[in-house]
């Protein structure tokens, strides 16, 4: 949510690379099918605790990496906002899976 207005592509390996506004078109343009792929599960997906399981394990996972890339000299996720987010989605993960 707020990896655009962090610039987010920035700390990945090759996406730090590009210019900021080609970076800013992949990076919007690789979550677009991501998104899609989300919505579509929770209202389709034949095996919905399956679904549920990995995208939990990736919110876990995505709070793991926002952490080991903390000091990442182009990291902008400095603010209550963003870390309220990003550890909120990752406790939930967490909580799901242990329920």
């Amino acid at each position: 949510m707020d990896a655009i207005r962090c610039r987010e592509w920035r700390i990945f390996p090759g996406l730090s690379l590009l210019s900021d506004k080609l970076g800013h078109i992949i990076f919007v343009f690789a979550h677009i099918p991501l998104f899609f792929f989300v919505i579509w599960q929770l209202k389709h997906s034949k095996d919905i605790e399956a679904f549920m399981k990995g995208f939990n394990i990736f919110m876990i996972v995505h709070l793991g990496l926002h952490i080991m890339f903390l000091k990442h000299k182009n990291n902008k996720f400095k603010d209550w906002i963003s870390w309220t987010i990003i550890i909120g989605a990752g406790l939930c993960g967490l909580l799901d899976l242990i329920a």
